[in-house]
């Protein structure tokens, strides 16, 4: 049972505010992306051997975007409803999960940095199963507060998943190591004909 650390755990000030508790998850992830300009981590991207199902570029922007909001609405949800409760009980879940929230938000922070700008797919792979963990952990205690603040991580949880499988997928298919993988961006619309590394050009026998 994680206990509710002040010192690593978000102002009470953020998770009060709708605004602050959904635009502050959204304003870190987009910093961290352009912080490991988004034309190399592209170029990374494609020059990697991936596992089957693996999406284009273009939808990861969009796809973290709404993540992180669902995730800021999700903490300022629990926060709204279970730090005034008259229950202790629920009051000391509240507190416990906003110590889990800011623990799995930066963990989440540091995969692009760890697997994009260092290219260390062993420690990428590790925090992100720290972070899956994590997150399942704080839906589960947020939910014991209020379930739309559960459902509301819902989604962040099963797209966690799904990277966690492409996380270990491409480091294994690519010996784990990423180092000085790079291909150039193709000039194509939102990816639509983009080819990775390890395809073969079409009109070519297998």
């Amino acid at each position: 049972m994680t206990s509710y650390i002040p010192s690593l755990t978000l102002p009470s000030q953020i998770f009060a505010q709708p605004a602050a508790s959904i635009l502050l998850p959204v304003a870190l992830g987009t910093a961290v992306g352009f912080s490991v300009r988004p034309t190399d981590t592209q170029r990374t991207y494609l020059a990697l051997k991936q596992p089957p199902l693996r999406p284009p570029p273009w939808i990861f922007g969009p796809m973290w975007t709404t993540l992180y909001a669902l995730m800021g609405y999700s903490a300022y949800r629990a926060w709204s409803v279970g730090a005034s409760s008259i229950n202790p009980q629920t009051v000391e879940l509240t507190k416990q999960g906003a110590t889990l929230y800011t623990i799995q938000l930066g963990l989440n922070l540091i995969w692009m940095p760890l697997f994009f700008q260092y290219k260390r797919p062993i420690e990428a792979t590790v925090d992100i199963l720290v972070l899956d963990a994590v997150t399942a952990y704080l839906t589960y205690t947020w939910s014991q507060v209020d379930s739309v603040a559960g459902w509301a991580l819902a989604p962040y949880l099963g797209w966690l998943g799904f990277a966690t499988y492409l996380c270990i997928g491409t480091g294994y298919l690519n010996d784990w190591n990423i180092a000085d993988k790079e291909r150039p961006v193709p000039p194509t619309a939102k990816g639509a004909e983009t080819e990775y590394v390890n395809e073969k050009p079409e009109g070519k026998d297998l």
